[in-house]
């Protein structure tokens, strides 16, 4: 029986979505204090989307005209056997840009594998260059061997590779300038990110923390002068990159808070247990897993589910600094 499905995806405000943010688990080796609680629950692993479950979503959004897929978690490195999944995604007909996101910890081992297998940009977190800061930030995090990965993505050669820093008044707001200057040694990008509320944390005072973008692009540009480049574009992600005149290395900033970005949204994310989520900040979500276990289920019967839930899609997400947060899942289970 033939199909006929959109070539593109869109959704009803009429944003094409060419992004797939695709999560392969919500286990993680640090704990970082914006992201999650100290003590966390995670999925049972039998509702775990297995690597084929994964490949087929993956498949399916292709098909659809999704072009840019980046693995998340959780830490997707940690995933057994992911070097396997990361393969069979770089050779997806229709795919132009495979792209991780990873707190660093395994890089220096996987970096050459991950290249070879058709990964081409990579973000890495990194929140402080103090060892002792950055074990305080991500409750397990190993400094040397973060930046022993940075370094080894950077020699494997990679189109494109970006910190991403979360700022924390107080915590590590005044290493900002030292975080630029470490990415304009290496030749690599740097976006600094505001705190999402996603999750309940008791760690510290998302309100009293909050550093908006705007106090960030002052100080950046007071030692080094930005030039804009304008809203991002096509399968871009959704950060404001700034340029400097002296460096190829370009200064991001992700402002949920100070300066959404809805209105240019292309992008979903699928979670570890098969959620198809429409916005980072709602709980608009079609749940796949009982597609991809159902009996006889084909790529038909996915791209059906997919394109059905754009209409899901809600315009924006609304948050705010109250101590309660609107959504309860942890970025984590977001994924990434």
């Amino acid at each position: 029986m033939a199909h006929d499905f959109p070539a593109t995806l869109v959704d009803p405000f009429q944003r094409r979505i060419s992004y797939l943010r695709l999560s392969v688990t919500d286990r993680c080796d640090f704990r970082c204090v914006y992201c999650m609680a100290e003590d966390m629950q995670f999925v049972p692993k039998p509702q775990v989307l297995t690597l084929e479950e994964l490949y087929r979503v993956a498949e399916a959004a292709t098909g659809l005209g999704v072009r840019k897929i980046r693995l998340t978690g959780g830490e997707p490195l940690i995933r057994n056997n992911i070097l396997s999944l990361v393969q069979r995604l770089g050779q997806l007909p229709g795919l132009e840009v495979l792209a991780l996101t990873t707190n660093g910890s395994r890089l220096a081992e996987l970096a050459v594998p991950l290249h070879a297998a058709g990964v081409s940009r990579i973000n890495i977190s990194l929140d402080s260059l103090r060892p002792d800061r950055f074990r305080e930030l991500t409750r397990f995090g190993d400094l040397d061997r973060v930046i022993a990965g940075v370094d080894a993505a950077v020699a494997a050669g990679f189109e494109r590779i970006k910190l991403n820093a979360v700022i924390l008044r107080g915590r590590n707001d005044d290493e900002v300038l030292d975080l630029v200057e470490f990415a304009r040694q290496r030749g690599i990008d740097i976006a600094f990110i505001e705190e999402m509320p996603l999750g309940r944390i008791d760690e510290h005072s998302r309100k009293l923390s909050f550093c908006s973008s705007a106090e960030l692009e002052q100080l950046i540009g007071s030692r080094y002068p930005l030039q804009p480049q304008g809203d991002p574009a096509g399968s871009a992600g959704p950060a404001r990159y700034f340029s400097m005149r002296d460096s190829r290395s370009r200064v991001g900033f992700i402002s949920p808070h100070s300066n959404n970005f809805c209105h240019l949204c292309n992008r979903v994310r699928l979670t570890v247990e098969g959620r198809l989520l429409l916005c980072l900040g709602n709980e608009h979500s079609a749940d796949l897993r009982p597609i991809l276990r159902a009996p006889g289920s084909s790529r038909a019967d996915l791209e059906s589910a997919i394109v059905a839930a754009m209409a899901l899609k809600p315009e924006k997400h609304h948050f705010t600094h109250g101590e309660e947060p609107e959504i309860l899942r942890f970025m984590n289970m977001t994924g990434g």
